[in-house]
């Protein structure tokens, strides 16, 4: 029998059983709600943390329990979820940067660092000298776990091995000629110590930002020295440019000479060749005839001691025979023969 009660204000009687029925219907609804949700929260975590992407310039070391496990490329991958796998991204493609002696603030502008920048060289002057050094990260499992401060560790690496170079440098080769040799030095250096501490990482290149004095006064003599190598240098182009520039003017001169006096030995051999040859027939003829060329040879000599000379010769007959020019000596000789 249903179980009725009195309305506050003593109205008809309501019954008990009905309503707790209903109440219970709605629990078991609300129950089943939050458990889908719950279910459906726990499939999105699981998805969302199984897969993550890595980057083109980048890869993604990979550890299950703390071990590494794994290193993947670009491209999207699985993992276990809930914590079991952990990913860690590395820029293996792009080029880091360390600052010795300033730092590059959110501006955009250089701050000076003085106590990484002043140092002291081989003949006891002060300096100050500005690096930058770019790295590129080579072995990403050494990177992240080799050390705990790779970068820190190459930083100090860097700055004892920059103090080393540059305190057996004078001042002069610091500030002025010597600075891509002090360069070059100071990274072979660095390069046989990461060798040693082997923390994943390789140097690239080291850049002296900037070198100057301590002082105003021995700046400005330093840069006064600078500009009259500068000075020095110019002159030396341009002499060097004037040299170049006379070098085809006097080539050409000296191919022009060359062959003048090519066709001058060509013309006094053809000379000398044809003289032989008038020599040889002449000598032909003095065979045949030794008298007469002795004449023709004495009347072309006088001929040219003489110039304007004739020569009349009596034949015997009461005629007078001209013998000069020679044409007509050899005529008579022709006769006389």
């Amino acid at each position: 029998m249903a179980e009725y009660s009195s309305g506050p204000l003593g109205g008809k009687p309501q019954g008990k059983g009905p309503i707790n029925i209903k109440m219970d219907v709605d629990t078991k609804k609300i129950k089943k709600i939050v458990l889908w949700v719950l279910i459906a929260l726990v499939v999105i975590i699981t998805l969302t943390t199984c897969f993550y992407t890595v980057a083109d310039r980048e890869v993604a070391v990979v550890t299950t329990f703390g071990k590494v496990t794994e290193v993947t490329s670009a491209g999207l991958h699985f993992k276990l979820p809930y914590g079991i796998q952990q990913v860690q991204f590395v820029q293996t493609e792009v080029s880091h940067r360390i600052e010795l002696g300033y730092y590059v603030d959110r501006n955009g502008e250089s701050q000076f660092v003085e106590t990484e920048s002043k140092m002291i060289t081989g003949d006891y002057n002060i300096v100050n000298v500005d690096f930058f050094i770019s790295y590129r990260i080579t072995d990403p499992q050494k990177f992240l776990y080799s050390s705990s401060e790779p970068e820190k560790i190459l930083k100090l690496l860097a700055q004892s091995q920059i103090r080393n170079v540059i305190g057996s440098c004078e001042i002069d080769s610091v500030l002025t000629e010597g600075k891509s040799q002090i360069q070059q030095n100071i990274k072979d250096l660095i390069i046989q110590e990461l060798g040693e501490y082997d923390i994943g990482v390789s140097i690239t290149d080291i850049n002296i930002q900037d070198s100057e004095p301590p002082t105003d006064a021995v700046s400005a003599a330093f840069k006064a020295v600078e500009t009259a190598k500068q000075g020095a240098e110019k002159a030396l182009n341009e002499a060097e440019a004037y040299k170049n520039s006379r070098i085809p003017a006097a080539e050409s001169e000296a191919n022009k000479l060359l062959q003048n006096a090519e066709y001058l030995k060509q013309s006094r051999i053809n000379e000398a060749t044809q003289e032989v040859a008038m020599f040889n027939a002449m000598y032909g003829q003095y065979k045949l005839n030794p008298e007469i060329t002795k004449v023709r040879m004495y009347y072309e000599t006088i001929e040219k001691v003489l110039p304007g000379c004739k020569v009349y010769v009596d034949t015997g007959d009461g005629s007078i025979q001209k013998l000069l020019p020679l044409e007509d000596l050899i005529s008579v000789g022709g006769d006389a023969e």
